[in-house]
């Protein structure tokens, strides 16, 4: 289902304004997603019916899936995954698949930069390593130190990385 023509624009401003709230305080509130996200549900079921609902519904379903484990890890706040829930119930979970391996490439490359620039590449190798190495060993659970409710723990805010993958997404498909 080819949507791009209804969700591009709207999709573009949530995602400049989610960046922008994100970089300024660190955090992607509730009164710009949610409303976002039901509107991705009532445009696409208005448009295409019982199939659109089901797009939006399987679109936010796989967000939740991917980006909740994140977040049951403590290395991914809830707004963004409101956030990429959103963007799912506008585009469905095809391009929503393709937005989230983008996204993901894009958060480990500004993750390097952002580490670079804040003078901690160093550490933050290190980390990944550590973190690497504690899945392998003791199975998949949330790092003690890495993790964002560490005061200490170095984070970077992640819905551009989020706007990346998801523009990208637009033009993969």
């Amino acid at each position: 289902m080819n949507m791009h023509s209804i969700a591009w624009w709207p999709i573009l401003a949530l995602l400049v304004m989610a960046t922008a709230v994100d970089i300024r305080s660190r955090r992607i509130p509730n009164w710009l997603v949610l409303p976002f996200l039901a509107a991705g549900v009532v445009v696409n079921t208005a448009s295409h019916g019982v199939k659109g609902l089901g797009q939006s519904l399987g679109g936010i379903a796989l967000a939740v899936a991917v980006t909740g484990v994140l977040c049951w890890l403590r290395g991914m706040g809830m707004g963004d995954l409101k956030l990429c829930a959103a963007v799912g119930g506008w585009i469905g979970p095809g391009q929503l698949g393709i937005a989230l391996v983008a996204t993901g490439i894009a958060g480990g490359v500004l993750a390097l930069i952002w580490a670079a620039c804040h003078g901690s590449l160093g550490e933050s190798l290190e980390g990944s390593s550590d973190l690497v190495s504690a899945f392998w060993t003791k199975g998949v659970h949330p790092h003690p130190s890495l993790v964002l409710d560490n005061p200490s723990a170095r984070t970077m805010p992640y819905a551009p990385a989020i706007a990346i993958g998801t523009i990208f997404s637009f033009f993969a498909i």
